[in-house]
Order: structure tokens, then C-alpha cells, then sequence
């Protein structure tokens, strides 16, 4: 399972690398280079300018690869080449490539785009961490499903090196071969779970073939219940229903169309080659503590659970479980967590921000102007911008195309981020077949475009460009650019890891230098940021809201009955509310730019209560007071004394039950014992009033 990160063959977080030696390539002169403006933007300047370095010039890569410094080179087409003549001269160095031609030289703005290939430079330069790996194992035994000839067709080929069993549909109508090569069998339905190397499939109606079918298959009597068998990989050739929901994003499913040979053939291609030990990404990171899923067995925040497509994230408690072996690295869920509590980590959201300042900075120095951000995958948008800039008019000099592993990984933060670090407008380019999975991005892009509006910026907004066709998607790409101005500049912060974080300091910058700043904007139900209301009358200072909090945003006083408020860690989970006992909390969503949005602020206090009878305090009066009008029809508390409890700390109250007459606790003289002699002797008799002292 190779790891793939858009064209860029090696990215590895450092700024201000200036020991790369760079080696760039007019392609014989179809894409043009301005070098003055290239070391303008990249900080330094080309060893090498060739025009054909993968063939004629190869000398000078050869030359350059006998020393181990750092290597670039500007072409990503021949990359293999390259690398076959780096492992031929043993060079030990880190050699990297960069895209400069579909992206920048090949347009019909190529003459320009010198300071676009300067930033391109600049960012593949940057050291940026790759993502920790799980392990996956194949054992390469297969199950595949069908209903018709094919699937015997593909089960028999798979069979010639894999363990392959073939379960067909009940019904179906297929010939009976002349060897049985492959195990074959028969269900009503088909239940499956799991992931590449560890499916667990669940089949009703389980019947094995019989041996004198003469035409086509038959079978035997099917068995009652359920059978259950495990596999490594499923391919599914029933041409229904899929097993699985999002099936391209479940590792070792597969599920081509039955009637297209190619495409059969292109997964047995596949298939053979999932046998052994693998590494899987492990695309997003969780901390718990800071998750607002639960808190007492209340449920607060779902976002990542409802919007994962690979059904990878499921409840755990007051936490959710996210399986790594399931998760496809759509980057939903960390685009929609209002905490951080699950993060992006291929790669991490600092060094996503880092490549974005250092483009933009770099695009800048180099003499661009009203750069655009052009977010994209590493296969869809890749092979789009591909497309566009061999048939079409490729790439705008000033759009700056970003390379993301997943287009649900840039949440408000990063798009927010890029307003503040120059982008006049931020793209993001995808499949419209891929718009179902959207949704959180989606969601992402509109609370920042009216935050952008709101604070009076006619520039920095967002757009979702959902094409399928090049031609469409170029045009769009095109019409997107006209007319982008910068606005006010603002003050860029040093990107951060931490969510709430940079989205607190892209705010601030931007609030900073607003055309029309405002101190309030009201914002959606289900934006991350606002204040609670609170029924102050209707509080009794239980402060069980305290320990719901998992931003700590409501907090306790110790040793004193005070509730308090920090707007800036509120992410509107509503736990607070659903746990309130007298129900007196309400969320009102909302931004806050005044100082008053960081500091704490009381929402209610009260002096303690002290216990009656010792003096400790204990509670608070409006507490003991509600309680006390609560309790009074209780049969626990029948009379003045017990409701004076009430009043009392724990111990006292322990105290003044043992004390009292009425002690639950106590009980009557206990009754002799009787033997059988007491009866037969005639002492005591069956008379419940006889206490054998007669």
C-alpha cells in the first residue's frame, strides 16, 4: 500500500532550507522559465537550467548526484528516470522533485508564472513529517460473491494462487465446471465487517454445491441460522448492493461491475497483489480528553461519528473509537471536531499551514500578485490539473495549487488561515461524484465566507468548484480569478498544530484590520464558537455542568460555590445543557471579539451554606433551599427534624439520625430463640405473642 501525497514524489517541517541544490528544465521550451523571478521567490538560485535534463542533459543529474547534499529537481514526469540513475550512482542523499510544468510552465499564462514556480520551489524544500503507520497482514485468502458466470470465472483465475471460496447468490444460474478448483457455496444474505486481512462475514440460508449437478450448480439443503467464515479480502462480482457503505474506501473490498471485463480484471490484478505484511497511514490522530462526545453517559457532540463514510468511527463510552485499519483518511472528521480532539496527520494541520505561508510569502517575494489557493487530492486533482494543462489552458499564473491528501482536511481553520496569510480567494477542487462526502466541507466553507463577509472583506472567500469534466473545471478554474483583490493586510501567526488555536489567531488578525469590524457576529446553530445562557434565578449552583465541560469553558471555584465562563474555549457541544439538572442552560452560537471573549467571566455566586450543627459550609443556599421544597412530600422525610437533615453536612446528618429516636437504623429486641424441646416441652406455643417465658 504505497503511500501517495499528489506528485510530489518525496515531501518531507523545516523553514528556510537553502541547502538544496535545484535543477530546473524549460522542457525544450515549452515551459518557459523566468529565473530571475524563480530565485526571487525560492531564496536562491538554480545550480542548473536545462531544457531536456532527462535525456540529453542527464549528464547534469548524473554530475550532481555523485555529491549527497540535498537534490530538487524540477520535473516529476521522469522522476522514475532519475531515481534509477540516483540508485545507480549510490547516491545516499535526499533527492526530491517538484511539479513545475502541468502546474505553472504549461499555461497560457506560462511566461508569468516565474514567481509561481519560485513558491512551488520553496514548498517542496520543507521537511514535512509523514503520518504514523498500523500494520495490516494478508493471508490472501479470498471470498468472492456473485451471482453469474463471471464470478466463477474470476473465483477459478484467483484460485490458480490464492484461497479462494466462491459464494454465490441463492438462485443464481451458473454452469457447473468440470473440476472443482474452487470450494462453492450458496446464502440467502450476506452480512460483512472488518478490513483487509480481517473480514468477518455472516451468511443466512448456508448451502455447499452439490457434486452431480450436470448443467449448471445446484446445491444442497441449506442450513438453518447463521455460518460465519472469515476472509482477507472480498470481491463482490453480485453487481447489487455493495456489503459495504462507501465500498471504494474499505480496504480489500472490491466491487467492480460484473459486465465490464476490464474492470474485473483490473481488481484480480489487484487482489494478487494484497498477500503479505503491509503498512497502512494512520490518517488522523484522537485525543480523548479534549473529545465532547460524552460525559456521563450523556451524549453531546457526533459530528465525526455521523459524517465518517467508512463507518470507521463508533461510540465508546463517553469517547469515540476510531479503527485505523477502517478509516479511509477522508479527513471528515477531523474537519468537523470543534475541539481538536481528532486531528489530521497526513500531514499534521501545522505543516498543511506551514506550506501555505510559505507559498503565499514566497509567490510574493517573488513579484506575484492577487494569489488564489488551489486546494486539491493527490489523484482526482492531480490528473485534473494534469488534463487542463495539456488540452486546455492549464493553470492561472496566480492560483497556487496546494496539494492535500484529502480535500475534508481543511477545516475552518486552514480556510480561515488562508485569508490571513494573503490568499485573495481559496479553491478547492473535487469530483461532483465525491459531493455526498462533502458535506462537513461544505458546512466548513459557508461559516467562512460569512465570517469573511461579515467583518467587511470583499476578498478571501471560498469556493467548492465540483467537476468531473476538465474542460468544465477549466473554465471555472478561469472565471474564479477574474477580478481578485487583496484586501487589508493582516498580521500571519506562526502555524500551530492546536485547532482552536489557530483558529483563535486567524480571527484576531483578521478582526484586526477589518474593513468593517464588528464586536459581535451571530452565527448558525452548529457553529463551533458562542456563549451559554444561564437562568441565574433558576441555578442552584450544582455545578454539575463544571464536569461536563470538556473544554473546561464552565468552571468551578474550589472551596467556594462560584460558577464561571470562558466564551473562547466553548465549542457548543452542548453538554452542559442536556446535564443541567433544573434545565437552565441555553447555547447561543455566536463570535465575540472583544477582550471579554478570553477572560473569565462569573455567572453566578453565592455565599456558602454552613451545616447547622457543626458550622461547616457545605452547599450553597439556594441549593439547600430547592432541595428542601423538593423533599418536603417525600415519606424519607415525614417531619421537621428530617427536613432540618437537610441543613446539615454529610457527617452531622449521619450524626443526628444515629441520635434521634426515629433512627432508620434501629430495630426492636431481637426474639429468643425456639428449639423443638421448647415446643414439646410445653413452654411456648404458636401464639404470636408468646415470648417463651411463660
Amino acid at each position: 500500500m504505497p503511500l501517495r501525497w499528489g506528485d510530489e514524489i518525496r515531501m518531507a517541517m523545516q523553514t528556510g532550507r537553502t541547502d538544496f541544490r535545484v535543477l530546473i528544465c524549460d522542457c525544450e521550451g515549452t515551459s518557459p522559465i523566468n529565473q530571475s523571478s524563480i530565485e526571487k521567490a525560492a531564496g536562491l538560485k538554480p545550480e542548473f537550467c536545462g531544457t531536456q535534463l532527462c535525456r540529453q542533459q542527464l549528464g547534469e543529474v548524473q554530475s550532481r548526484l555523485r555529491n549527497d547534499s540535498p537534490l530538487l529537481i524540477g520535473c516529476t514526469q521522469e522522476a522514475p528516470l532519475f531515481l534509477e540513475t540516483a540508485g545507480d550512482d549510490k547516491f545516499g542523499g535526499d533527492l526530491r522533485f517538484v511539479n513545475i510544468r502541468e502546474k505553472a510552465g504549461w499555461s497560457r499564462d506560462g511566461t508569468a508564472a516565474g514567481a509561481k514556480m519560485g513558491a512551488l520551489i520553496a514548498e517542496a524544500m520543507l521537511d514535512v513529517p509523514g503520518p504514523h503507520a498500523v500494520p495490516v497482514q494478508s493471508g490472501g485468502v479470498v471470498m468472492v460473491l456473485g451471482a453469474s458466470d463471471p464470478a466463477l470465472g474470476a473465483a477459478r483465475r484467483l484460485g490458480q494462487r490464492m484461497d479462494v471460496t466462491l459464494l454465490l447468490e441463492s438462485g443464481a444460474s451458473v454452469s457447473a465446471p468440470h473440476t472443482a478448483d474452487v470450494p462453492i457455496f450458496c446464502g440467502t444474505g450476506v452480512r460483512a465487517q472488518g478490513h483487509l486481512g480481517a473480514f468477518k462475514v455472516e451468511i443466512e440460508g448456508f448451502a455447499a454445491m452439490t457434486p452431480s449437478a450436470r448443467r449448471e450448480i445446484a446445491f444442497e439443503a441449506a442450513a438453518a441460522g447463521t455460518t460465519r467464515s472469515d476472509c482477507d479480502i472480498i470481491l463482490d462480482l453480485r453487481g447489487g448492493t455493495p456489503v459495504f457503505n462507501a465500498p471504494d474506501k474499505r480496504d480489500g473490498y472490491f466491487n467492480p461491475d460484473p459486465g465490464d471485463p476490464a474492470a474485473v480484471a483490473n481488481a484480480l490484478f489487484d487482489i494478487v497483489e494484497l498477500v503479505g505484511e503491509f503498512e497502512k497511514p494512520r490518517y488522523v490522530e484522537y485525543d480523548e480528553t479534549i473529545c465532547a462526545h460524552g460525559r456521563n453517559g450523556i451524549v453531546g457532540c457526533t459530528r465525526c461519528q455521523d459524517i465518517c463514510p467508512a463507518g470507521a468511527i463508533t461510540p465508546d463510552g463517553d469517547k469515540v473509537a476510531i479503527d485505523p485499519q477502517i478509516c479511509a483518511g477522508c479527513g471528515g472528521c477531523a474537519g468537523v471536531c470543534p475541539t481538536g480532539a481528532v486531528s489530521y496527520a497526513m500531514p499534521r494541520n501545522d505543516a498543511l499551514l506551514q506550506r501555505m505561508r510559505t507559498l503565499l510569502q514566497s509567490f510574493a517575494a517573488g513579484g506575484g500578485k492577487h494569489p488564489v489557493l488551489l486546494f486539491h487530492d493527490g489523484d482526482f486533482g492531480d490528473e485534473m490539473i494534469a488534463t487542463m494543462a495539456r488540452y486546455y489552458d492549464g493553470l492561472p499564473a496566480n492560483m497556487l495549487p496546494v496539494a492535500v491528501n484529502a480535500l475534508g482536511q481543511c477545516s475552518l481553520d486552514i480556510l480561515l488561515a488562508a485569508r490571513v496569510y494573503g490568499a485573495g480567494k481559496s479553491l478547492l477542487l473535487a469530483s461532483s461524484r465525491d459531493a455526498e462526502e462533502l458535506v462537513g466541507l461544505e458546512e466548513a466553507i459557508s461559516l467562512s465566507n460569512e465570517i469573511v463577509a461579515a467583518l467587511g472583506y470583499h476578498d478571501g472567500q471560498v469556493e467548492l468548484i465540483l467537476e468531473a469534466d476538465p474542460e468544465a473545471a477549466n473554465a471555472r478554474l478561469w472565471a474564479a480569478v477574474r477580478d481578485v483583490a487583496v484586501g487589508p493586510k493582516t498580521a500571519a501567526f506562526e502555524p500551530t498544530a492546536e485547532k482552536r488555536t489557530a483558529l483563535n489567531l486567524a480571527l484576531t488578525a483578521l478582526h484586526r484590520v477589518a474593513p468593517e469590524p464588528r464586536d459581535e457576529i451571530p452565527l448558525p446553530k452548529g457553529a463551533p464558537f458562542g456563549t451559554v445562557e444561564i437562568d441565574v434565578d433558576g441555578c442552584t449552583l450544582c455545578l454539575a455542568c463544571t464536569n461536563a465541560c470538556p473544554t473546561k469553558a464552565l468552571r468551578d471555584t474550589p472551596d467556594y460555590p462560584r460558577l464561571s465562563f470562558v466564551e473562547t474555549a466553548c465549542v457548543q457541544c452542548g453538554l452542559c445543557a442536556s446535564t443541567c439538572p433544573e434545565k437552565v442552560i441555553k447555547l447561543r452560537p455566536r463570535l465575540l471579539f472583544t477582550g471579554a471573549v478570553r477572560n473569565t467571566r462569573v455567572i453566578k455566586e453565592e455565599e456558602p451554606f454552613d451545616c447547622i450543627r457543626c458550622g461547616t459550609p457545605f452547599a450553597t443556599k439556594s441549593m439547600i433551599e430547592t432541595v428542601t421544597e423538593k423533599m418536603t412530600a417525600h415519606s424519607m422525610f415525614p417531619n421537621s427534624q428530617a427536613l432540618r437533615r437537610l441543613q446539615m453536612c454529610a457527617d452531622c446528618r449521619i450524626i443526628d439520625m444515629a441520635e434521634t429516636d426515629t433512627d432508620p437504623m434501629a430495630a426492636g429486641n431481637r426474639p429468643i430463640p425456639r428449639t423443638t424441646d421448647d415446643y414439646l416441652s410445653g413452654r411456648i406455643t404458636d401464639d404470636p405473642e408468646d415470648d417463651g417465658n411463660q
